[in-house]
C-alpha cells in the first residue's frame, strides 16, 4: 500500500508495526540511534518531578519492552508500583520475558490501547512515556493529554520524551537522509527486508516536535516545561498537575 494512502496513526496499523519489530526493538533502537535513545530515557526520568518517591505509584504509557523501568527504579527506588501499557502483543511478550522478570510485585504490564483503557482516575503519582507520542495524530494527542490529566493525582508529575524533526538545525538534511534513506536500506539488508524501524522517519516528519502535545497538556490544566534535546532531535515535556 502506498504511504500516502495509509493511516499510520490507526491503532491497528501501529500495533502491527510494533508486533513485527518487537523482537529486535531493544537492540536495534539503541544501535540505530547511536545510543542516544538510552541517554534520552535517562534525561526523561531525571526531569520527572517526583522528589519523594517512597510508596508512589505511576503509569508508563506506550511502554514498549520496558526500557525505562530500570532508570525509574534506580533513580526513584521508593516506587511501589508501575502500571505499564502497550498496544503491541509482541512488545508485551518481550517486556514480560526480558525486563519484567524479578519485578513482578512492582510492575504490571497491560496489553491495551492507552486511549481506550479505563484505568482508575487520580490513581497515579507520576506518568511517563518514552518514544510513543509520534504515533498519535493531533486529535489523538489531545485524547492522550486528557488521559494523562485524568490519571494524575493532584500534585502528580509527568515526563514524556519523543524523537522529533530538528528544523532549523544546520545538519538537519544529513539527519533526514539517515532516517529516510539509510535506515530503510539497513533494514532491507540486515532485517529480512523489514520496513518497520524505518517508520521512524515517516513518523518524525509528521510529528515534527512536541509543541502540539504541550499545548494539549496545558489545555488540560497541567503545567508544562518544553526542552529540546541534541539540537532538537528529541523533545522532552515535563510538568505537574496542580495540587
Amino acid at each position: 500500500m502506498r504511504e500516502e494512502t495509509r493511516n499510520i496513526h490507526d491503532p491497528d496499523f501501529v500495533k502491527e508495526v510494533f508486533d513485527r519489530c518487537g523482537r529486535n526493538y531493544r537492540y536495534w533502537s539503541a544501535v540505530a540511534s547511536f545510543g542516544f535513545i538510552r541517554r534520552w530515557r535517562r534525561q526523561c526520568v531525571a526531569s520527572l518531578p517526583l522528589p519523594d518517591s517512597h510508596g508512589t505509584q505511576g503509569v508508563d504509557l506506550m511502554a514498549g519492552t520496558g526500557e525505562v523501568w530500570p532508570h525509574l527504579l534506580r533513580r526513584h527506588p521508593g516506587i511501589a508500583r508501575i502500571t505499564a501499557i502497550d498496544i503491541s502483543h509482541q512488545m508485551h511478550l518481550q517486556a514480560v520475558a526480558r525486563l519484567h522478570r524479578g519485578r513482578e510485585n512492582r510492575i504490571e504490564h497491560l496489553e491495551a490501547n492507552v486511549l481506550t483503557r479505563d484505568l482508575p482516575g487520580a490513581s497515579a503519582d507520576f506518568v511517563v512515556a518514552t518514544f510513543g507520542l509520534k504515533t498519535f495524530d493531533p486529535a489523538q494527542q489531545r485524547r492522550l493529554a486528557a488521559q494523562i490529566a485524568r490519571l494524575l493525582r493532584p500534585g502528580g508529575g509527568f515526563a514524556l520524551v519523543e524523537a522529533t524533526d530538528p528544523t532549523g538545525w544546520a545538519l538537519r538534511p544529513l539527519y533526514r537522509f539517515y532516517l529516510d534513506r539509510v535506515l530503510p536500506l539497513v533494514e532491507r539488508l540486515f532485517l529480512r527486508g523489514a520496513q518497520d524501524f524505518a517508520m521512524l522517519g515517516i513518523y518524525t516528519r509528521g510529528f515534527r516536535d512536541c509543541g502540539q502535545m504541550a499545548e494539549a497538556l496545558r489545555a488540560e490544566g497541567l503545567t508544562v516545561t518544553e526542552t529540546r534535546l541534541f539540537f532538537g532531535c528529541a523533545g522532552l515535556l515535563s510538568g505537574r498537575k496542580p495540587a
